[in-house]
């Protein structure tokens, strides 16, 4: 594990003195409409110093907390699987450390790498999912790795009554047939995080939290490849975070951030700001 070059902002921790290892994986050769997500981690970082480390929604300053930043994976954008096992082993390393691993997309799929290695490790794990989309897909123009099929591939891994799905507005008939039988969706909004997490933190089970940046409206984050009208505030996306950090969060991915699609930069600044709350949740 060497420094990266350019961190996201107060992301300096040595690595054997981090809690939080931040990883990009720069991937999205599976997107179904508008590309660019690749990029979404080196914006993230790049961008991140138009912020100040200091949150006044947390009173919590990331100059207190103990992240490293590793950089971008560099992957095969030809093999999906190839990507995966990527993502996997760097994964497998920082949970070996017993760090806690942050992914930075990058398409929604680079989740299922990160989600292979943490259910190894936590066989009883759950997924707390926020997203526009259900990605609950057998198959997407007879691809079963793809950014649509994300979550019902960790369904295969983590069976029925393991999957928490919010804000979901998107989807093809299938889809929600299947999660009535399989996964616990909630539409829109977040109404039933707040019993969700307080029974998780009761039972202390590992939680894997994975945000889509498109369960945003669009109006407050354009610079996604698939944006969907309908969709949540910033601020209660910064609660829904809050809620979810109470209980056993081992791992933890946002993805789905393509910024040329915004010109304004809004959305790159968006992402930023989640990426710091984030940070600042999980730092105990």
């Amino acid at each position: 594990m060497n420094p990266n070059i350019e961190t996201f902002l107060g992301c300096d921790s040595s690595y054997e003195g981090a809690d939080i290892v931040l990883f990009g994986a720069p991937f999205d050769s599976t997107t179904s409409f508008r590309p660019g997500a690749r990029f979404g981690p080196a914006a993230m970082r790049h961008e991140s110093f138009g912020l100040e480390t200091y949150s006044p929604y947390q009173d919590k300053d990331l100059t207190d907390c103990a992240v490293f930043d590793s950089g971008d994976l560099e992957l095969c954008f030809g093999s999906p699987e190839t990507a995966l096992a990527d993502i996997q082993s760097r994964a497998e390393t920082i949970l070996s450390d017993r760090k806690l691993p942050l992914l930075l997309g990058g398409e929604h799929l680079v989740t299922l790498g990160s989600v292979r290695a943490v259910c190894q490790r936590h066989p009883d794990l759950h997924i707390i999912h926020f997203d526009a989309h259900a990605d609950l897909r057998e198959d997407y123009l007879g691809a079963k790795l793809s950014h649509a099929c994300v979550i019902r591939r960790c369904h295969d891994l983590l069976g029925d009554g393991r999957i928490h799905q919010f804000c979901i507005r998107s989807g093809d008939r299938e889809e929600f047939r299947f999660a009535q039988a399989h996964t616990e969706l909630h539409l829109f909004n977040f109404d039933g995080l707040k019993a969700l997490t307080e029974a998780l933190a009761g039972s202390g089970a590992p939680v894997y939290l994975t945000i889509d940046l498109d369960c945003l409206d669009p109006a407050a984050f354009p610079g996604t490849g698939t944006p969907e009208a309908g969709g949540i505030t910033f601020p209660q996306l910064l609660e829904a975070i809050r809620l979810v950090c109470r209980t056993n969060v081992v791992a933890a991915d946002v993805n789905e951030l393509a910024p040329m699609l915004d010109h304004s930069g809004a959305s790159t600044a968006v992402a930023c700001k989640v990426l710091r709350e984030l940070l600042l949740a999980l730092s105990k």
